[in-house]
């Protein structure tokens, strides 16, 4: 299991080297590639209604600015990075608010317990907030989120460890209140 992470973080610094020069093939492939981990540094960041029109801000960001990508390689944290930046500018800008129909939490069938886990998550540090959302909520292995996002395996392990313990904690706090 060890061996996929490698060969795919080859196959990417490939990829992307390939989408530096021009090939809008490549950069569809690393986008099926890296949309989940975009998508989870999102969901870990910004409200849920707002993720999905960001991840394609970000793979438009990443399209326009590939061009200065200094190491193929790198491009799972350079990705991460464009990802975490956005974020950071959604919360930068100044919105207009406006009131919204009393009915339209109705319209979320996601289940209660689903949402308050994912509230609970966001209410964790910043470190443990993302690689747990890239596990639980997208479906990326240790090793995955390790080669996606360029942190270590063994930073990615101990943030999970530290932050499902953390999420045990107010989850079980939370359900004796």
């Amino acid at each position: 299991m060890t061996a996929s992470p490698v060969v795919s973080i080859s196959d990417d610094a490939g990829l992307a080297r390939a989408a530096r020069h021009g090939s809008r093939a490549a950069f569809g492939r690393l986008y099926d590639r890296y949309a989940r981990m975009v998508h989870g540094i999102l969901l870990a960041r910004v409200p849920r209604g707002e993720v999905d029109d960001l991840v394609q801000d970000v793979f438009l960001a990443a399209l326009r600015q590939i061009s200065g990508l200094r190491d193929d390689g790198a491009f799972g944290g350079w990705l991460a990075r464009i990802a975490r930046n956005r974020a950071h500018d959604y919360h930068r800008r100044s919105r207009e608010f406006a009131d919204l129909p009393e009915d339209l939490a109705a319209a979320d069938r996601r289940s209660p317990e689903a949402l308050a886990a994912l509230e609970a998550i966001r209410g964790l540090p910043e470190a443990y907030r993302e690689p747990l959302i890239l596990r639980l909520v997208e479906g990326m292995s240790g090793d995955e989120i390790a080669a996606r996002t360029g942190m270590t395996p063994a930073s990615v392990r101990v943030n999970l460890h530290r932050g499902m313990k953390q999420l045990r904690q107010k989850l079980d706090g939370e359900a004796r209140s």
